[in-house]
């Protein structure tokens, strides 16, 4: 036995699929389905974030990303309006029907958003923090977990051990970039891990090739790459206004874009028999 153990093909043979309930149709995320989560990095004003998920729901997306608090390298750097932005999130919920999906960063945080977020991200910085994930153990809601930006395959699937140890079964896998010797791109995208992740676990995974690279003109094809190795979904950025973008900007599609790679992604998707729905 590997050092995971119950998200391992030998504990569960099936693929996990998770259901989260919506206003319309119940979101799928798993094997046969194909999910696009999508928005802009931070929350950054009412306005803005209304107007880019109405686009967002016309344009096929099943999940809006939103960061309201955002770990920063620097401390000088926008890090989001925290729970002023949770009232703009939940009307965008409103408007549009469609869940959300939000980093918790902070142990103290948990009760608010778990009372409001349909799928708590725990980002890379976080992967191996084990108090934080022994939280999200015990809860009742899909945790989507990122790669650590140096974690090991290994490292990455005992890290959702923790959270399927404590209880919680409903976890969500997203490669984000590795870091390595190369400086052109914010991180490497290891495709490679999402076709053996598959094979290893019955956890759904997804991608995010907007972190992953820092390059929006990479995001598309990337996006494209992960759907051909089998990734269930991927998470993008999107900004009505990259080039003003208070956070990651430059690795945000506009909402044109946006629309060309999710038609590119349908094409394959269909191809591979997986719905986009």
């Amino acid at each position: 036995m590997k050092g995971f153990q119950l998200s391992s093909r030998e504990y569960q043979e099936n693929d996990t699929l998770i259901e989260i309930n919506t206003a319309s149709k119940p979101l799928v995320i798993g094997q046969g389905h194909c999910t696009i989560i999508a928005g802009p990095c931070a929350v950054e004003d009412r306005e803005g974030y209304l107007s880019i998920a109405s686009f967002l729901k016309e344009a096929g997306a099943h999940a809006l990303r939103g960061g309201l608090f955002k770990p920063r390298t620097s401390p000088y750097s926008f890090k989001g309006l925290g729970r002023e932005g949770m009232e703009i999130m939940l009307e965008a919920r409103q408007l549009t029907g469609l869940p959300l999906v939000s980093e918790i960063m902070d142990v103290r945080d948990l009760d608010f958003l778990y009372d409001h977020i349909d799928i708590l991200q725990v980002g890379s910085r976080n992967m191996q923090n084990y108090s934080l994930l022994q939280e999200l153990s015990r809860l009742d809601k899909p945790i989507l977990l990122k790669r650590g930006l140096s974690a090991t395959i290994e490292e990455w699937m005992l890290a959702a051990e923790y959270i399927l140890n404590g209880g919680n079964k409903q976890v969500i896998l997203c490669e984000r970039g590795i870091r390595t010797f190369e400086p052109y791109m914010r991180n490497t995208v290891d495709i490679a891990a999402v076709a053996l992740v598959k094979q290893l676990s019955h956890l759904p995974v997804i991608v995010d090739p907007s972190h992953a690279t820092g390059r929006w003109r990479m995001v598309a094809p990337v996006a494209r790459a992960a759907i051909a190795a089998g990734a269930d979904g991927v998470m993008v950025e999107v900004h009505p206004d990259p080039d003003n973008a208070l956070s990651d900007g430059k690795q945000s599609l506009t909402p044109q874009n946006f629309s060309l790679m999710y038609r590119q992604i349908m094409d394959i998707a269909a191809l591979q028999n997986a719905e986009l729905k």
